[in-house]
Order: structure tokens, then sequence, then C-alpha cells
């Protein structure tokens, strides 16, 4: 069973929900790791069962890098706004790096997510 982890700045928060009610679907069939508010969001607006990681800026980008440096994140969807500035703008160039540099699949939008956990679905 594939680890999907979820995460979106503050601003993409009901669009990272919103998305996931409507492939909630497709997401219950992974282990689903989310950074703190996002994951408390998913679990009580979208009815996902998601193991909860520390906030972001906390150290929850800090533990999704690890997880995909040790192997054990098979994609990661983070919903980026792109319109704010970000005070841990360091924590999240360091997770898209590690996401990069490991080859781990990554969406940063509707689409691309949807893209995604279709061919997640499709692979099993």
């Amino acid at each position: 069973m594939p680890n999907i982890a979820l995460v979106a700045h503050d601003a993409m928060k009901a669009e990272i929900v919103d998305w996931a009610s409507h492939h909630k679907s497709r997401l219950v069939g992974h282990n689903i790791y989310a950074t703190g508010t996002t994951g408390g969001r998913l679990q009580d607006d979208a009815g996902l069962n998601v193991e909860r990681l520390l906030s972001g800026p906390l150290g929850g980008d800090a533990q999704l890098g690890a997880m995909i440096a040790e192997k054990r994140l098979d994609a990661l969807i983070f919903f980026i706004d792109p319109l704010s500035a970000l005070p841990h703008d360091v924590d999240v160039k360091s997770l898209l790096r590690l996401a990069i540099l490991y080859n781990t699949p990554l969406a940063v939008n509707r689409s691309t997510a949807t893209a995604l956990v279709r061919h997640l679905q499709n692979k099993d």
C-alpha cells in the first residue's frame, strides 16, 4: 500500500480538503501522512484516516523529507500558495529538493494531484 503525503500552505488548506474529498475513494487505500493542521482538516472535513506529523514549520516538513530520503514515501502532494511569501520557505525548498533528488512523484496542484493518484491507483 503506497504512502502518500498531503501538505498545504494555509491559504491552500481548503483547496486540498476539497480535492481530497472528491478523491476520497482513491485515497482510502493508501497510507496518508500529513503535516499538523492539514492533517487535522483532512481527518475532520474529508473523513480521511491520516497519520499526523508535526506542523510544517515546526518540523513536519523535515519529517517528510526524512521519509523521502529513507524511501518510505511514495508520493508527495503539496498544494503550495504561489502568491504568499512564506516564513519557513527554507523548509519548503528543502522538502521539494529532496523529492526531486530522490525522484519521488510530486504534485503541486489539483491537476497534477489527480493525475498522480490515478497513476498510483492503476499501479495497485
